[in-house]
């Protein structure tokens, strides 16, 4: 969840449109500078143009000159001048301010709307995704960096337990589903982000093994009850995810992977530092559109950790059993 925390109870709206750039960098530079909690936004192509579209929603009246003067900051002056201001009716705004998305590709991942289902390529995983009111449609950096990361992994090994922590629309368990053909264990705080993802996993008939739960971390037993994890998925924030290391490294098989997003370039050496004490290193990095996606990997020595959880048992075993419908 990237671009903010939806404000269910959005009532105003800013729209500016500019090249693609631009757009980009003010949708991170209002997520930066507000409350995440009250402001989200979005930027997408327009149809027919090549200018993109830039919505930021509030949940209490912005004050306009600061807007202003931010998009000034790292746009131009006549963007910040067309900027527009108003009020919004309740509304699903996230499905509304996304609806005219075009697909994502990512390696063999084809990230799409109901709307272009059409889209889908033979040799293509193509994963529906709609956003409701959570985020996580594959166009933000921070995701494609993800994407990136877990099709480039496909390519040398197959994890057989895998964990997503701040799960969003379940775009990546859905994605690690459909491409390892494995049960993804998936988490989220936010109760709105997990039935998004519930649904989104419905329809890209995976249900039977993407259950998301709403959690703290991975302080949940359907998430502790898999571990020891070879892959460990996490697009959130640099703060949560440099508090999360013990956590995630009590949960990691010894030589299992990380991939972590939603940094920013300085945000690296605090979250590298974060799980190098943890005895996970990085591996590789990855930046795209601003946003920084690190691969991490965890000392295959075997650490003394007493409150490791035990691997599934048979009956785990059973109910992680993939569904026909991911073959």
């Amino acid at each position: 969840m990237l671009e903010g925390l939806p404000p269910n109870n959005a009532a105003f709206l800013m729209r500016v449109t500019c090249e693609s750039a631009a757009a980009l960098r003010i949708v991170d530079a209002i997520v930066e500078s507000f409350d995440p909690a009250e402001t989200a936004a979005a930027a997408f192509e327009g149809r027919g143009t090549e200018s993109w579209d830039v919505e930021a929603y509030f949940g209490a009246a912005p004050d306009e000159a600061r807007v202003r003067a931010l998009i000034a900051t790292v746009a131009d002056a006549q963007a910040a001048q067309a900027a527009s201001f108003g009020c919004v009716q309740s509304r699903d705004w996230v499905t509304h301010s996304l609806a005219g998305l075009a697909p994502v590709r990512v390696g063999r991942f084809c990230i799409h709307g109901e709307h272009d289902c059409d889209a889908v390529g033979t040799q293509e995983i193509g994963i529906e995704i709609e956003a409701s009111l959570a985020f996580g449609t594959g166009h933000h950096g921070s995701t494609r960096g993800c994407l990136s990361f877990l099709d480039e992994l496909a390519k040398r090994r197959r994890p057989r337990a895998i964990l997503d922590v701040g799960t969003g629309t379940g775009v990546l368990a859905i994605a690690a589903a459909r491409m390892f053909r494995v049960a993804v264990r998936a988490g989220d705080v936010d109760s709105t982000a997990v039935a998004t993802a519930d649904a989104n996993a419905k329809r890209n008939r995976v249900a039977a093994v993407v259950r998301p739960v709403v959690a703290r971390g991975v302080a949940h037993p359907a998430l502790q009850s898999g571990a020891p994890y070879d892959l460990v998925l996490a697009n959130i924030f640099a703060a949560p995810l440099r508090k999360l290391a013990p956590a995630l490294r009590q949960v990691l098989a010894p030589g299992g992977e990380i991939i972590l997003s939603g940094l920013l370039r300085r945000d690296v050496p605090g979250v590298v530092g974060a799980y190098g004490a943890q005895k996970i290193h990085l591996v590789r990095r990855l930046e795209l559109d601003g946003w920084t996606t690190l691969l991490l990997r965890r000392s295959s020595a075997r650490l003394a950790s007493p409150h490791l959880p035990r691997p599934c048992g048979a009956a785990a075993r059973q109910d992680c059993a993939i569904s026909p419908l991911l073959l």
